[in-house]
């Protein structure tokens, strides 16, 4: 299964995952799922969202595609991750193809719903991703996305 990085009390996030790895994801309690990778990244061993939407919705996990690049994150997108954040009533795994991805938005989200960057900047370094080059993106996207 593909290794769940926890980067708060609520969020995980990964590369990859499977069609047959949602059968054990539901099992271990995530409630719902957050695609931030474009269908057709990569060549081959990617499956596409659309089938994974349909296997999450067999073990009961909702499923969102918000996927994107560096050159597409926008503040509307920040502000439907945090609306997803700010909902969910369980466990959310957003993934990409390496969890980076995920882990800007998560923290881009988190300045959006209210979080100063410096303790958002600490929690993502402490589940193992250094965003502090992207300081600036992450605060400029979470200070323009409007979270309903």
């Amino acid at each position: 299964m593909a290794e769940l990085i926890p980067i708060d009390e609520k969020t995980s996030v990964a590369g990859q995952i499977q069609l047959d790895e949602l059968e054990e994801l539901a099992a271990s309690g995530i409630k719902v799922i957050v695609n931030n990778r474009p269908d057709g990244e990569a060549f081959f061993g990617q499956p596409k969202a659309k089938d994974l939407e349909e296997e999450a919705a067999r073990h009961g996990v909702a499923f969102f595609n918000l996927p994107f690049t560096m050159q597409t994150l926008t503040p509307e997108l920040v502000a439907e991750f945090a609306k997803i954040l700010k909902d969910a009533d369980g466990p959310i795994l957003a993934y990409c193809r390496t969890g980076n991805r995920s882990s800007l938005l998560w923290a881009a989200s988190q300045v959006a719903l209210g979080a100063p960057i410096e303790a958002v900047l600490a929690q993502a370094q402490d589940a193992g991703y250094d965003l502090r080059p992207a300081e600036q993106l992450i605060t400029d996207l979470g200070r323009r996305a409007l979270v309903e």
